[in-house]
């Protein structure tokens, strides 16, 4: 698995996906709690993953 289109994606659209994820497990919650806790996962991984191709880009 080939992840060199991930190098050319911006950090705000990490931050992006990760505000949709917390967006749809707050929706999501009380109909189904291990979306839940998928979607949140999933917004944890995209936040810090835009943290570090912010940190890369900047040296």
């Amino acid at each position: 698995m080939s992840f060199e289109s991930l190098k050319n994606i911006t950090p705000a659209v990490f931050y992006f996906a990760s505000v949709l994820c917390f967006v749809f497990a707050n929706l999501l919650k009380e109909e189904s709690l291990s979306f839940y806790y998928v979607l949140l996962v999933l917004g944890l991984v995209s936040f810090f993953a835009g943290m570090l191709k912010r940190i890369r880009t900047k040296r």
